[in-house]
């Protein structure tokens, strides 16, 4: 349940909102909306130590005696004694309030400057980071900044009238409903609230959801680096704290978008959080928590994006850290970095025990050959047993993107039962048709959807084993060894018309219709040429002939390029489960066995050449659903045929014809 005065502040914003219309776009309305509220709540909670901070910052002069007149700049030290002196994480020098400054509406547009180049240095970089300034001028000039700000100075944002965490689901909720009207950017920065719930209720399961029960007060870290609003760390926060109203939560996240990051801050600092929580840059390439591990990592990192122009630094860890950095186990290809998302949350994992969950596209299911990055990365997470299971989505969930998305969650602290198991369940048909599309976003999970796909994913195990919607796989039975399969080189050589039409073997033309069992005969017959000609000359008068004699080289028959293969042969039981050492064996002896009982009775002198084996790993999804549907009787077509033909004769005795 959302808190008592929710929905009406959510309302009275929304109204005030029309007043935009037409001196911005749609899409600008939260960037204007959010900040005021940010700076309307700052303006309720400051109320009340509003005297003593100005009173503080006379004393240390930081201003002047007429409290006015800004004095020396604010340190470290004063800055601490100052949100003191304010009972808070932020305060402003103002001697302005919301309603203050409607008293002089000739300066209101100034005085609302001031007042926020007051604030304090973390709150005011928030408010910068909306590029308020300019949003101000436009409200000014259009002469609709005293009603905006008017209607914002009569809403009641004070703690007593709305908590914490009513402000965040406030908060949320504006930015949910602005982004949906802005939503062809929306899909950008913003995941819809439904995938979001179901995330946390799957990561909320088992083990992790038991403890949570058990402890009167429980203190549980939650992180996103690819946060965009906020709107992930603030779902799974609120997911904890329904679980166990005592918990208290820590979010941390960091966003590369500074208008977007902007957003996530403000919502952390409606909530009174530390603004160090939420960092600002690449979490790839600056990793704002390095070092620091988290309880619950989750996120929905951007599909498909290029980042080759951030390459250098994660090739530079990759190379120089190993394992010991976070991208280790490989780099996929620089037109995706999901997988580079992922290897970073896998590196914020606790020792004792953390729960991971990513929305990926399909791709990284399956994208790359075997020995590739991507499928390096697939292999390590499925050789340290940390992929529990994969939640398939509907198509058209996002609204920027209408393609499958799917919801992998990891764990370095299996069950035992679940050990060296991975669950599948299949989600796609469970999406319901909105009356209204929102971009790309045509589809959404009910509450029903996500509580059946919850426990069909906890039941997976035993009372929903056996559901058509479940598949519960064994670790190997994503991996493979690409085996190299060789024919011998069976060649004859024959001087055609052909050959001789090239001018550098025209001289050559009476060696045409002549047949020759092996090369060096051939090469004997045309001795002043040049070894590069000679070679060239071999070359185009070789002739494929399963009827020839093998050649060799050094007693060994040499492999036929044309007639080379590949074929996947799946790993046995148990493969990861044994050390490195003894693995090649094991692969050569399956590989042999493959050769024997599937390639010797059709090809009896192929061969392998394990020197080219390369072990990979694919997730193959859709497949395991696939249902066969058998092609309709002929005689039923037949029969829909004639009577489709019967009723078009019909119709053209009808018309006459």
């Amino acid at each position: 349940m959302a808190p008592v005065g929710f929905n009406d502040k959510v309302a009275f914003v929304w109204k005030v909102a029309d007043k935009l219309r037409g001196t911005f776009k749609q899409h600008e309305y939260g960037s204007v909306m959010l900040p005021l509220l940010v700076l309307r709540r700052m303006d309720c909670v400051l109320d009340s130590t509003r005297d003593d901070v100005l009173a503080k910052a006379v004393e240390v002069g930081v201003l002047a005696p007429d409290g006015k007149t800004l004095g020396k700049t604010v340190d470290g030290g004063i800055d601490l004694l100052l949100k003191k002196a304010a009972g808070h994480r932020f305060y402003n020098l103002s001697p302005w309030t919301f309603s203050s400054m409607l008293h002089n509406d000739k300066q209101l547009a100034d005085q609302l400057t001031t007042y926020i180049r007051r604030l304090s240095p973390d709150a005011e970089r928030v408010i910068e980071a909306y590029h308020f300034d300019d949003k101000i001028t436009r409200m000014d000039e259009a002469d609709i900044l005293y009603s905006v700000l008017a209607d914002f100075a009569g809403m009641d944002l004070s703690p007593d009238a709305v908590s914490n965490e009513a402000m965040g689901y406030i908060f949320e909720e504006l930015l949910r409903k602005f982004s949906e009207m802005s939503n062809e950017t929306a899909g950008e920065h913003y995941t819809p609230r439904e995938v979001i719930d179901l995330m946390v209720q799957l990561l909320l399961q088992g083990k992790a959801h038991a403890e949570l029960v058990s402890n009167p007060k429980p203190v549980r870290t939650v992180y996103d680096p690819a946060a965009g609003t906020g709107g992930m760390l603030m779902g799974a926060a609120h997911g904890i704290t329904q679980t166990n109203t005592g918990a208290m939560v820590k979010v941390f996240g960091q966003e590369l978008n500074p208008s977007t990051w902007a957003i996530a801050q403000s919502d952390l600092l409606m909530q009174d959080s530390d603004p160090d929580q939420m960092a600002s840059g690449n979490s790839l390439t600056q990793d704002h928590f390095a070092g620091k591990t988290f309880d619950f990592i989750l996120a929905n990192p951007p599909y498909g994006v290029d980042w080759k122009a951030y390459a250098q630094p994660i090739q530079d860890e990759h190379a120089d850290r190993g394992f010991h950095g976070r991208f280790g186990a490989g780099l996929p290809r620089v037109s995706d970095g999901s997988l580079l998302f992922l290897q970073h949350m896998l590196s914020k994992m606790k020792t004792n025990g953390s729960r991971v969950g990513i929305v990926l596209s399909g791709s990284p299911l399956f994208s790359g050959a075997a020995g590739s990055g991507e499928s390096e990365i697939r292999r390590w997470i499925l050789e340290q047993d940390w992929l529990e299971g994969i939640v398939a989505l509907p198509d058209q969930m996002f609204y920027n993107t209408g393609i499958s998305t799917y919801v992998w969650i990891l764990t370095n602290a299996k069950a035992d039962e679940d050990r060296g198991i991975v669950r599948l369940v299949d989600g796609r048909d469970f999406g319901t048709k909105m009356k209204k599309s929102l971009g790309d976003k045509r589809k959404e999970l009910t509450p029903d959807a996500i509580n059946q796909l919850a426990q069909l994913y906890g039941g997976a195990l035993d009372e929903f084993a056996e559901h058509d919607k479940v598949r519960l796989l064994r670790r190997e039975e994503f991996g493979f060894h690409r085996i190299t399969v060789e024919r011998p080189l069976r060649r004859r050589w024959e001087v055609t018309p052909e050959v001789v039409l090239a001018e550098t073997f025209t001289a050559l033309s009476h060696l045409v219709g002549r047949h020759f069992e092996t090369e060096k005969a051939l090469l004997a017959e045309v001795a002043d040429l040049s070894t590069k000609d000679k070679k060239a000359f071999a070359k185009a008068c070789a002739i494929a002939d399963p009827e020839a004699p093998v050649i060799t080289k050094k007693g060994h028959p040499e492999p036929d390029p044309e007639l080379r293969d590949q074929e996947n042969v799946p790993l046995p039981e148990g493969f990861f489960d044994l050390d490195e050492a003894s693995r090649p064996d094991v692969l050569k002896a399956e590989a042999e066995r493959h050769l024997a009982e599937e390639i010797h009775p059709y090809v009896p002198d192929a061969w392998i050449d394990h020197t080219k084996t390369k072990v990979g790993v694919e997730i193959p999804f859709t497949r395991q659903f696939y249902v066969y549907t058998p092609p309709r009787p002929v005689e039923e077509i037949a029969a829909e045929i004639r009577a489709l033909e019967g009723e078009i004769q019909g119709w053209m005795k009808g018309l006459g014809l």
